[in-house]
Parts: C-alpha cells; sequence; structure tokens
C-alpha cells in the first residue's frame, strides 16, 4: 500500500495512556524525541504503515461547528503550523484518556508522528499518524558474556503488529480528510472507542465502499430475502454467492443490469433483489449506485463473506466452487434423513 522508503519521519513524540477506570491518568512527553537513526527510522516506518493494508478510507465527521470533532481540530492545527505539534499531541493523548472510559480498555503508548512524502491516490502529501501499542510481547535477548553467550528475557513491541493506528492525509480536507485506520480488536464495546469514540470517523464513499456493500448485501438477500419468496435450498444459495463472487473477480466494472443478467436470469429473482437492494439502503443508510469501479482489494477482503459452503448438521462441510448441476439434494424416507448426491469426474 506505501512505499515506506520514501516516507519521513519529520516529528515523533509518544505518551503514556493510562486506564481511566484505574483513574491512571496520562504521563506526557513535553518535547520530541531527538532525531533517530536510519535503521529506526526503517524499523517504526515498518511498525507503523505495515498493517495498513486493506484499501478502506473514512473521513472525520464534522457535523457542525458548535459539535466539532475534536480530533479534526487537532490534526487540522498540525498541518496548518507544524510549530503547534507538541502542544497538539499532547491534548490528543488527554482527550483518548477521556475516551477510554471502558474497563477492558489496555494501558499503552501514544505516538503522534508526522511525515511528509506520503504518495496517496498518486499525490504526494504530508499525513499525521496516531498509534496506539497496548499489547507487549516477551523476546529473548542474546548477549555475548565473558565465559560465551547469556541469555535474558525482554519484554517489547511487536513491529509486525499494530494494535491501534490512524493515519491522515493532508488532502480532501474539505471533506474531513482522508483517513486509514487500523484496530486489531474489532469486536466488543472495548474495541469500539478508537473509531467511533476517538476519531469518529465514516466511511468514505468511494469504489471500496460500494464493493463491500454490494458483497454484504449479496448474502443478505439469498440468506434473508431470497428463501421468503422462493423455493432455494442451501446448494441454491450457495450457487448464488459464487456466481457473485465470480462477477466481482472477473470485472472491472460494476452494472446493475449485467449483474443481474449474469446472476440472477430469472426476471422475478432480478426484480426482488432490485426491490432489495431499495429496503437495503434504507435499512443501513447506504447510497449504492448503479454503475461503479469494482475495487480489488475490497473483493479480497470483504469476498470471503460470500462463503460457498452447505454446514450438515455438525458432522459434514460441503464446499461447492461451481456447477451447481452436479450436486443434487434428496430425502430417504427409511431413515427420515436428506441427503446429498454429489457428481464428479476425478478426485485427488
Amino acid at each position: 500500500m506505501h512505499n515506506i522508503q520514501e516516507i519521513s519521519i519529520e516529528q515523533i513524540i509518544a505518551h503514556f495512556i493510562g486506564s481511566k477506570t484505574e483513574e491512571e491518568g496520562v504521563q506526557l512527553s513535553s518535547a520530541t524525541m531527538k532525531k533517530i537513526d536510519e535503521d529506526t527510522e526503517t524499523l517504526l516506518k515498518h511498525y507503523f504503515f505495515n498493517s495498513f493494508k486493506s484499501g478502506e478510507y473514512f473521513h472525520f465527521s464534522i457535523e457542525s461547528e458548535t459539535n466539532p470533532n475534536y480530533v479534526h481540530e487537532c490534526v487540522s492545527a498540525i498541518f496548518n503550523d507544524t510549530e503547534s505539534f507538541v502542544n497538539q499531541s499532547r491534548k490528543l493523548g488527554e482527550y483518548l484518556y477521556e475516551q477510554s472510559e471502558h474497563p477492558k480498555i489496555k494501558t499503552g503508548e501514544l505516538y503522534v508522528v508526522y511525515f511528509s512524502n506520503c504518495i496517496i491516490d498518486g499525490e504526494i502529501v504530508d499525513a499525521v499518524g496516531l498509534f496506539k501499542s497496548e499489547s507487549k510481547d516477551s523476546f529473548i535477548k542474546v548477549t555475548i558474556g565473558k565465559s560465551g553467550l547469556e541469555i535474558s528475557p525482554e519484554i517489547g513491541i511487536n513491529i509486525n503488529k499494530l494494535d491501534k493506528g490512524c493515519i491522515v492525509y493532508n488532502t480532501e480536507s474539505e471533506k474531513g480528510y482522508l483517513v486509514s485506520i487500523v484496530d486489531s480488536a474489532s469486536k466488543g464495546a472495548e474495541a469500539r472507542y478508537w473509531r467511533d469514540n476517538f476519531l469518529y470517523v465514516k466511511t468514505r464513499k468511494d469504489e471500496y465502499y460500494q464493493t463491500k456493500s454490494y458483497l454484504d448485501m449479496c448474502k443478505s438477500f439469498v440468506v434473508e430475502q431470497a428463501p421468503k419468496e422462493f423455493e432455494v435450498s442451501k446448494a441454491d444459495q450457495v450457487d448464488f454467492l459464487n456466481k457473485s463472487a465470480n462477477f466481482f473477480k472477473t470485472n472491472q466494472d460494476f452494472d446493475m443490469n449485467s449483474f443481474t443478467h449474469e446472476v440472477m436470469p430469472q426476471p422475478e429473482v432480478a426484480e426482488s433483489f432490485k426491490e432489495y437492494k431499495k429496503q437495503y439502503e434504507v435499512k443501513k443508510d447506504l447510497q449504492l449506485e448503479e454503475e461503479f469501479m469494482i475495487s480489488m482489494p475490497a473483493v479480497k477482503k470483504e469476498g470471503k463473506v460470500l462463503k460457498s459452503v452447505i454446514k450438515l448438521d455438525k458432522n459434514f462441510h460441503i464446499y461447492v466452487h461451481g456447477n451447481r448441476e452436479n450436486i443434487v439434494k434428496g430425502f430417504d424416507e427409511k431413515t427420515g434423513l436428506n441427503y446429498y448426491q454429489i457428481y464428479f469426474k476425478d478426485e485427488e
């Protein structure tokens, strides 16, 4: 996603954010870190950028002047005046502490970093990064002693795993800047504080957003709506999901008419899907386009929601990747059990 060799760390500062429920408070640094050497900068850039892979972007939510977005204000101040970096980073540390009210939220260090020479959508821009390290790993350090090699335990940060991160690019400022997010804790109430309470962002409505939304809607339609209107088996549902996934994988652009013609040639099913789309948009508060460029990163990440598997009791799983005609469902009157017949040419 990023060519980190070209990116430079201009300023970096770290603050300790304690547990609010334990009233631990914060320990705020008063100055940026001293000039770091090239090897350390390379490791830090790997740690900060390596986990940003999805291609999904956000904007800060800016509702009104009377209800401002605090992180947006602090980052804007840094972009407008880099001399305010330390002061604004301290404000961000205090604000993060105030938002960390859930008892399961872990203590950790907040790194605020000013980057230059970031390339995003072909544009070279500066960026402000906010990164929180919560998890510590155990390491073994090997040193040379007087009588030979000696080992000792060390506790530190795994640079291959970023707990929480946010990179704000100095572009699309009128929409709330272009924002990228990482959060390794994606479940539970304690996980939402980083994105929803602290950053307060909304999804950028681009091709990633459209692709992801349609993939989610396809699964929802075949699981929730189709069985209500049509006689569909699990094999039929899997076949629909396979065809949907294949369409997104093999086309560069999405067109609603082409999609329904290829995936659901039955007119009544296609019409039901289009009607379901209208209801889905209202229910999920989405804006889905009839035509857009398909995002391959979204297909790669979100396509897994279209699982091509039939689960039979707790005994078997049948993975179906095509040729719906080669699987037939039946009922055995002697045993009172359902069964599937599977036809194939070769086995491996």
